[in-house]
């Protein structure tokens, strides 16, 4: 077995750094980027701005044509697929980190498809005379290895045919001499016997010598695609197979056991391996190995295996690598081996969203008729079908003028509507099935909390009216998607250890429990009163457990009011994180909280002023509630807190602490801050 030295494979080094052809990055226009009017589709360009079909006009989505190419047909990820490309084409290695069902796995059998077919090879394992247990690997031009193992096979079956014609002859003069001239029947047909089974068992010595196919691309139209994702590491790295017989003459020879792992299989293709932190380090170890050298030799990987003692030549796997998985992907991950795929290729972020443009919605557009062409059994959408399709993206972006590239989930909505459709008997989707798949294709999660806030409704504790000391209508996200009004309660008692202490109860988990502490700090600086001598005790009500730190405001709100005994207006809902500085931050999920706010039938709500561009909620929600975007703590209270004088008070008390009043968090600018996931 020889390897061109000139060949760039990753693992070796060669004499200069190939150079990429910067003419080959594909212009957005080369990778389907865009949805051209052909046939009976137009675009409307002077109300494309404003239109959730980027001026599109089509009476189906079958009338929109979908690239042939599948790099193609991958939305929104601009700079991956331009990376994708180069890499298939300079065969550099590819680590792709981001979200579940952003494109990952779809962009990485495009790049087996955008290999050359040509450079493929078949790969045979021959028994060696010398060492039974060292079997010998050959490779050969695609197609060549059917070839090889015929021949082998016909030679073999004309050797028999001699052997067997030579036996046969033996056999019948040993038996005509036993019956007519020696008279010895008995002894005739024994000699006859030994005779047959000599010549049967060294007939299995000229088996042996026919090699095994262990690779066969000859029907092969386009460079192997092999997902190694959760292999074990004889499915991943080869095995030999077990042996029942090992002796006697009826064992199987040694190379006919030898079994290719998927990275033998993907020699000349791809090697596609997802969560890759979850690869038992040693085969990870294995696996750097066999970049490097673009070869690997396969041996017994487990007890169950025969392979002890076998290990062949090593069987060539010059393939692409590209390792995916989310952000925690690269903690467990082999440091030399994401070295390996650093040096020898490309670390590409998959993003979770896109800017709202109108090329990106005809992109969505076809998006629609791409899953409905995959699918094949259900029918195309009808505009309006697909206005509400882009609609869901938008919410389910969590951004203001994005859409989401969560597509595998969005897909599965298209295909939900689409056999509602096909229920029915209709021609298109109409938006009715979009609506109505939208309640049943939540995920189990999701089916579980709407399940309880729906049995919560019959015994919560809702207040949409007047005001209380103490009580503050917080909210919260569960499953995902859907809002919840938690209430949380504040009470003020004489301290009844050596300090005051901060007392929270609810079932809070270690995060939300975190917030109650650091809220000890605002209310030690904005209150008037001595805490040292109290305990403040939190109650959060009716909750399963609450997790972020979005309950911050809330908690504030209620223990401030507790101190100062000053009512909480109870029509108002709101969310919020919390500096120690009394800054708002942003948090997550403030669409389905603020849906959740008004189903209570809650007036008003309060959000981080920096979630105001995240806030996308149904159109039957708008006239139902009031946002009220808030920077600071103290906005907070002037909108929460009743009873002119004594907020007025605590406002003026916060205006000459901080100098934050809310004349000045006015002027201020947002501040920054991740999102909680509540």
């Amino acid at each position: 077995m020889s390897n061109d030295p000139t060949t760039d494979a990753p693992g070796r080094e060669p004499d200069e750094p190939p150079q990429v052809d910067d003419s080959t990055d594909a212009t957005p226009d080369d990778l389907g980027s865009s949805v051209d009017a052909s046939g009976d589709v137009e675009i409307d360009e002077e109300n494309a701005e404003d239109d959730l079909l980027g001026g599109l006009r089509f009476e189906s989505t079958g009338d929109i044509s979908v690239p042939e190419r599948l790099v193609d047909q991958v939305i929104g990820q601009e700079a991956a697929r331009k990376i994708v490309k180069r890499a298939a084409k300079q065969h550099r290695h590819v680590m792709m980190i981001g979200s579940p069902g952003t494109g990952k796995s779809m962009l990485a059998k495009a790049m087996a498809r955008l290999l050359p077919p040509e450079n493929l090879q078949d790969v045979l394992v021959y028994h060696n005379p010398d060492d039974s247990n060292e079997p010998k690997i050959r490779t050969v031009p695609t197609g060549k290895g059917e070839q090889i193992v015929e021949a082998h096979k016909e030679e073999a079956r004309k050797r028999n045919q001699m052997r067997s014609f030579l036996m046969w002859i033996i056999i019948a003069i040993i038996v005509g001499y036993s019956l007519l001239i020696a008279r010895q029947v008995l002894l005739g047909l024994l000699a006859a016997a030994v005779i047959y089974f000599a010549f049967r068992y060294s007939n299995r010595g000229s088996d042996a010598m026919v090699p095994k196919l262990l690779l066969n691309n000859a029907d092969r139209q386009t460079a192997p695609f092999e997902d190694a994702t959760g292999a074990h590491a004889g499915a991943l790295l080869g095995d030999v197979r077990h042996d029942p017989f090992q002796s006697g003459g009826m064992e199987t020879p040694s190379h006919d056991r030898v079994e290719a792992g998927a990275m033998h299989k993907a020699h000349k293709g791809v090697l596609f391996i997802d969560e890759i932190n979850t690869l038992d380090i040693r085969s990870q170890q294995k696996l750097m190995t066999a970049i490097q050298e673009g070869e690997f030799a396969i041996t017994g990987q487990s007890e169950r295996s025969s392979g002890a003692m076998v290990q062949t030549e090593p069987v060539p796997c010059d393939f692409i690598m590209v390792a995916a998985g989310n952000m925690d992907a690269m903690e467990n991950m082999h440091p030399a081996l994401r070295d390996r795929i650093k040096g020898y290729g490309y670390e590409v972020y998959m993003e979770d969203t896109i800017e709202d443009t109108p090329d990106m919605r005809r992109q969505y557009v076809r998006f629609v008729a791409q899953e409905a062409e995959k699918d094949g059994r259900v029918p195309h959408f009808n505009p309006d079908a697909v206005r509400e399709i882009i609609l869901e993206s938008k919410r389910r972006s969590g951004r203001k003028d994005h859409l989401t590239l969560k597509l595998r989930d969005l897909g599965g909505l298209v295909r939900v509507a689409g056999d509602i459709a096909k229920s029915e008997g209709e021609e298109f989707v109409e938006r009715e099935h979009v609506l109505e798949a939208k309640k049943r294709s939540r995920s189990i999660e999701q089916q579980f909390a709407d399940d309880y806030i729906d049995r919560r409704k019959d015994y919560e504790l809702k207040v949409t009216e007047g005001s209380a000391v103490g009580r503050v209508n917080g909210l919260a996200v569960m499953g995902g998607d859907s809002g919840i009004v938690l209430p949380v309660m504040a009470e003020v008692t004489p301290r009844q250890g050596e300090g005051g202490e901060v007392i929270a109860t609810g079932q809070l988990k270690e995060m939300a429990m975190e917030v109650v502490d650091n809220v000890s700090a605002i209310i030690k600086k904005y209150s008037d009163q001595d805490i040292s001598e109290k305990d403040i005790h939190v109650q959060f009500v009716q909750t399963q457990g609450v997790e972020g730190d979005s309950a911050s405001i809330t908690v504030a709100t209620a223990v401030i009011s507790a101190l100062e005994d000053i009512p909480i207006a109870q029509d108002l809902a709101m969310t919020g994180s919390l500096s120690v500085r009394g800054d708002v931050l942003p948090v997550g999920g403030v669409t389905h909280k603020i849906e959740a706010a008004a189903k209570a039938g809650y007036e008003r709500v309060i959000i981080p002023n920096a979630n105001e561009q995240d806030v996308m909620i149904e159109e039957e929600y708008e006239e139902q509630i009031e946002i009220i975007p808030v920077s600071h703590i103290s906005e907070v209270l002037d909108h929460a807190l009743v009873g002119e004088p004594e907020k007025d008070s605590m406002v003026d008390r916060l205006k000459s602490i901080t100098g934050k009043a809310l004349e000045a968090a006015e002027g201020s600018e947002a501040p920054s801050g991740s999102p909680s996931p509540q």
